[in-house]
This record gives C-alpha cells, structure tokens and sequence, in this order.
C-alpha cells in the first residue's frame, strides 16, 4: 500500500525524519545526495530503526542496495540516477520500487520497467532539489493523469515540488495519489498540526482553519 503522504528527508536527517514521525508522518524518505554508499548505511541503519519504532515505512533514495541491507520497505530512483528497471534487479519483486518523472514518456517508462509508484513533479519551484526539470503546475498534472487513464493504467501517482497546503484539493480533483514534502512539514513551526492538515485534504475531510 503507497501512502498518500511521503516526507522526504532533509539535512539534519535523522532529527528531520523523528521530528516528522513525531509529527504523524508514516512514509519517510530517506534522500541523501552526493554522498557514497558508505556514508549513507550508517544513516540509513538508523533511521530505519526509528522508522520501526513508529511502525513507518522507509524508502531509500538512489541506493538500492542499502534499502535491501537495512530491510527498508522500498527505494526510490531519481530520473536521471537509475533506471527502475535496474534497481528492480537489485532488489527483487519482494520490495515498493519508486521512480522520479517529469513527464508522461517518464511515467509509461517506469511503468515498464516495474514500478510501484511514480514521483511527478515539479509542481513548482523548489529550492530543495538541484537542476530541477520543468515545472509542470496543475494544468501538467491534468493532462499526465487524463493520458494514463485513457491507457487504462493506474499507477499511483505522487505530486512533487515546492506543494503548499492549499494545493493538495485540486491535485487530490485531478487524480493523483497523494503528495510528498519536504519543507513544507521541516520548516513548519507546528509540525503535528501541518501533518493533520495534509492527512484532512488527502482524504477528503472537513477542515478546520489553522
């Protein structure tokens, strides 16, 4: 089962991931870059012990390997780092296998190639990710779903970029799968509160102003 809501790691990584399960967060990512493989076990041995003292899923970003030698739920590719396909090799059918798009070509690829779900984005800017690919917003995320669902393929899709609060209604109208953040629950001053707020527009229920 992909959550609707995936937190995606930044530095301090390990005080950001227990700061956001703390918060209510239960899909986290892992995403350390430019580091090698021996910086990133150590830190993603213990992040995936905190992860299972809040029974959350762990994905490891680019690193395959790894998410197989800590036991993590699953990895994620980045689109221009590997190939679902070949991570899949790696890690066998036993495991969520995610990979980055930008656009439809991206997505049909992954699909492909075996994976679980997609990343999409990004719906704007964000300064979290270098060399960002261009930017879809809304109308891009409606015209992607309306192509796969013409195919008949349902492959869950995650927003991702620089989402705000008030973006998730429409994305949620359009037909994605849910969301992934970063800054919006690192940044936040009250993370618990944000999380519920995200967790009330993915599912469709009443909200209450912040």
């Amino acid at each position: 089962m992909i959550s609707k809501l995936h937190y995606i790691s930044q530095p301090d990584h390990i005080g950001n991931i227990t700061a956001a399960l703390d918060a209510g967060c239960k899909w986290i990512q892992l995403r350390i870059k430019n580091e090698t493989p021996d910086t990133v076990l150590p830190a993603a041995e213990a992040v995936k012990k905190i992860c299972d003292q809040y029974k959350a899923s762990l994905i490891i970003n680019d690193y395959p390997h790894i998410a197989v030698a800590v036991g993590a739920t699953g990895v994620h590719v980045g689109r221009l780092d590997m190939t679902v396909a070949a991570a899949r090799a790696i890690t066998g059918n036993n495991i969520i296998v995610g990979g980055t798009a930008n656009t439809l070509d991206d997505i049909l690829q992954h699909v492909t190639d075996g994976a679980s779900y997609v990343g999409v984005g990004p719906y704007r800017f964000t300064t979290t990710k270098q060399n960002l690919s261009p930017i879809l917003g809304l109308a891009g995320y409606q015209q992607i779903l309306q192509a796969l669902k013409e195919r008949n393929i349902a492959v869950p899709v995650i927003a991702i970029g620089g989402i705000l609060l008030d973006d998730i209604p429409a994305l949620m109208e359009a037909g994605v799968h849910g969301i992934a953040v970063s800054g919006l629950v690192t940044q936040a001053m009250d993370k618990q509160n944000i999380v519920h707020h995200i967790h009330q527009q993915l599912n469709h229920t009443p909200t209450w102003s912040l």
